[in-house]
């Protein structure tokens, strides 16, 4: 036994030396082959300073985008993913439209009616409380955005309370929650439950006095909804807002809880003709997750088909195909200069060095540059960051939290292992003999792989930068486009407080001030927030089943001639003839719609009235170029207007704007003087394409860069292997001119190749992200012989400026060289 126990601890102790011994042999090797690496970097400066600067760009661009991408995905998904929204689909004329409002009544029904709602909730659009003023009496009025919710609003959604209780927080009357931040503002405080608060906006008649109910937590970045206090629904309610009371009525959203066991697509089905049965046959209902209508905004024929979820993973296919083209480089120039490297490799292979400790070395290197790239990357993102949220419109930094630690490790390793395995493998494969004579005869199979990378590398260029010039020709086209209005030096403020019940004097006041050209006033804002109607109106003719979608305007005199509306026939609304009451003024694609002819004098009945066409306006832009101008018709209401437009002269905007800030002040005290030009508004349409044309622009440039810094090297390793060819040439007579193309031409075939691939790509893909448009640009084939050329030019001046340093070498010198 003793012996056995003996015979066991021997048996132990030796198993332990021999894997002391294995590890120390590993320590030492890894030292060796860091030692090495080092070497080597400094050896070869050119190459580590090539690979070292593209990784540092791709992993830095890679990191932006990621942190973007990042932002976009989390964006509201801090609510339970139970919460529904439903919206609807409108069915006209076989077309079908999908819209967010729905009856005001319709989150109650389907609590009651429908089975697997655990909880349902009414919600105005945030726009409707945007341009409200809280505050308290006697103290000065906050701008705050707000919203009109139900009574179970803090049960389906997941804001936290820091004050009041989820279940009837909104249940009473004039009732109010307000944010923590706002509660600071207003009372220095957050232990505000009970007290009071004025609140006015243009959806109101005046003030409203209400008690503050519950103080919620600041919204977190990633919440879509941007709001500083909610009002209890009930308040619409008794104000009888039809939006809010009939089912033929739209405008609020609805949320729905559904139960944990509960299954989607079932609910979908249930609810999918619920309007039906309540009268309204041309509209059914979806309902799609909460979280995913950010991403998800856009329909097709009542079906999502995408919408800001196509930019994030066109940035994520950026940022990997920036990283590739680096690792490229790395590949390229690593086996470009294998040649240098072919006597340490048979000496190792002949001292018996194992293949995959020469794949070890190989790794190490790329792995060792990558993380050392990883660092710069770091550090060029906290300084970029800045720009870039200004770029993106986001607030984005570096947390380095154990999620974020995790994805660049695994950034780095991937791109590591992926810049360094064709090198490692294809160095540590050379035959020991051939490797000692210090020749290297690259296979046609090596030399197609090389030149696919090259032409892989340039024809991404070359689409992003076709990407690039078609979206900013899209731009300019939008920019420069006739509009139908006049946009320039055009600004407006609201009506709020004592000037409510002075619009006329209000618009006669500003009419009468210096530098004003013309003034009016419309119910709300001219681009994108038009209301609608659909089945409330006839014509004489009218096909009673078909249904056509109105948008609509309260205005007072002089709009059309302050916004530069051109009338095609009769006249705008008057002084001149009264009131103007039972007037209407339609636009073209509303009498096209209607199959009108001659529609001045005749009769349109909108909501049980019978109204006189007196005017058809020419087609305006009020929505963005994605859609087509549809249908839309005037009202002279200045009784329901709320905003006053001004046209202001050139060059006097400064002066007009003190005048007004003058006359708020002294005709409308309390309420400050904010205001907006109209040309704000036009841009803000196109800000996700501004974004995507800026972001696209620096990617662009940063992956022909990348790519032509690897061609650079791999011209300047050419020029070096044929330097004693180009000293003989010389001497027998060739020019400089015929050594450069001698040189270049190797280098200039697979970009040639490359811009032949690249070009038709880009056309598919951007008469693609053109057909988002109703309005666009016809595709000129100079853009694509410009961005080719642009992309060839860079990339040969990379070439002949190595071609040209060998020409004018001294041939003496070449002839020397052993």
């Amino acid at each position: 036994m003793v012996i056995f126990a003996h015979t066991c601890i021997w048996r132990g102790a030796y198993k332990m030396a021999r894997r002391l011994d294995q590890a120390g042999k590993c320590s030492l090797m890894f030292k060796q082959h860091l030692l090495l690496t080092f070497r080597n970097f400094k050896r070869y400066k050119s190459s580590f300073f090539i690979n070292l600067t593209g990784l540092s760009a791709g992993l830095t661009c890679a990191l932006l985008i990621c942190l973007w991408v990042i932002s976009e995905m989390e964006t509201d998904r801090f609510h339970s993913s139970r919460i529904y929204q439903v919206v609807q689909n409108e069915h006209l004329g076989g077309a079908v439209n999908t819209v967010e409002g729905t009856p005001g009544i319709l989150a109650d029904a389907l609590a009651e009616e429908i089975p697997g709602v655990e909880s349902a909730v009414t919600a105005s659009p945030g726009f409707w409380l945007a341009q409200s003023r809280i505050g308290t009496k006697g103290q000065p009025a906050l701008k705050a955005a707000g919203r009109f919710a139900g009574a179970d609003f803090f049960k389906v959604f997941s804001y936290p309370l820091l004050s009041g209780n989820k279940e009837n927080v909104l249940s009473g009357r004039n009732t109010v929650v307000i944010s923590e931040s706002l509660a600071r503002k207003l009372f220095g405080t957050t232990n505000v439950t009970g007290k009071e608060l004025i609140w006015t906006n243009t959806e109101m008649e005046a003030e409203s006095l209400a008690q503050i109910t519950g103080v919620f937590k600041d919204l977190p970045p990633a919440a879509s909804e941007k709001f500083d206090f909610l009002v209890s629904l009930d308040v619409m309610l008794r104000a009888g807002n039809g939006a809010y009371t009939k089912w033929g009525n739209y405008g609020p959203q609805t949320f729905v809880l559904l139960k944990d066991n509960t299954d989607p697509g079932q609910f979908n089905d249930r609810i999918s003709g619920f309007m039906k049965s309540k009268g309204q046959e041309n509209y059914t209902l979806l309902a799609r997750p909460y979280a995913d209508a950010y991403l998800y905004n856009r329909f097709e024929n009542g079906k999502v088909a995408g919408g800001r979820i196509d930019y994030v993973r066109l940035f994520s296919l950026i940022a990997v195909f920036i990283v590739l083209i680096a690792c490229i480089n790395f590949m390229n120039l690593a086996t470009a200069r294998a040649s240098r490297r072919l006597k340490e490799i048979g000496v190792k292979k002949a001292m018996g060095a194992p293949r995959a400790s020469l794949i070890v070395q190989y790794l190490l290197e790329s792995l060792l540059i990558t993380f050392m790239a990883l660092i710069i990357s770091l550090v060029a993102t906290g300084l970029l960051l800045p720009e870039y949220n200004k770029i993106t419109g986001k607030a984005l930094s570096l947390q380095f939290d154990a999620r974020l630690i995790t994805g660049l490790l695994a950034i780095a390793i991937v791109t590591g292992l992926i810049s360094g395995s064709y090198p490692a493998l294809y160095l540590s494969g050379l035959k020991p003999v051939r490797a000692l004579t210090g020749k290297l005869n690259l296979s046609a199979q090596a030399l197609w792989a090389r030149q696919g990378l090259v032409v892989f590398q340039f024809a991404f260029s070359v689409i992003l930068i076709v990407a690039v010039l078609i979206v900013y020709k899209q731009m300019e086209y939008v920019q420069h486009k006739n509009q139908g209005y006049d946009r320039e030096h055009v600004l407006y403020f609201e009506i709020e407080g004592t000037f409510r019940n002075r619009v006329n004097y209000v618009v006669d006041a500003v009419k009468g001030m210096n530098g004003v050209v013309n003034a009016s006033s419309i119910d709300r804002e001219l681009l994108g927030d038009l209301s609608y109607t659909t089945g409330t109106f006839g014509w004489e003719g009218r096909n009673e089943e078909e249904m056509i979608r109105f948008q609509r305007a309260d205005v007072n005199t002089g709009l059309i001639e302050t916004l530069g509306i051109t009338m095609k026939e009769g006249r705008s609304f008057s002084e001149k003839f009264g009131a103007d009451t039972t007037a209407i003024i339609i636009n073209e694609a509303g009498i096209r719609a209607m199959r009108l002819k001659d529609p001045v004098g005749k009769v349109f009945t909108l909501w049980g009235n019978d109204m006189q066409i007196i005017g058809v306006m020419a087609d305006f832009h009020f929505e963005s170029m994605h859609k087509k101008v549809g249908p839309m018709f005037m009202r002279y209401k200045p009784g329901n207007t709320n905003r006053v437009m001004v046209k202001v002269a050139g060059g006097k905007a400064s002066e007009v704007v003190t005048q007004l800030e003058r006359f708020t002040r002294a005709q409308n005290p309390g309420f400050p003087f904010d205001y907006k030009f109209l040309d704000q508004d036009f841009q803000a349409q196109y800000a996700a394409e501004n974004k995507v044309a800026a972001l696209s622009g620096y990617f662009a440039i940063l992956a022909i860069v990348i790519s032509c810094m690897g061609l650079f090297g791999l011209s300047a390793f050419a020029a070096e292997r044929r330097f004693k060819e180009v000293g003989i040439r010389k001497v027998l007579g060739a020019s400089s001119l015929n050594v450069i193309f001698l040189l270049s031409r190797d280098f200039t075939r697979p970009v040639l190749l490359a811009i032949l691939i690249a070009l038709p790509l880009g056309y598919v893909l951007s008469r693609n992200w053109l057909s988002s448009y109703a309005y666009h640009i016809d595709m000129q084939y100079w853009f694509f012989l410009a961005a080719g050329g642009v992309a060839f030019l860079i990339s040969a001046l990379a070439v002949l400026f190595q071609a040209w340093k060998a020409a004018g070498a001294n041939p003496a010198r070449a002839m020397r060289a052993e």
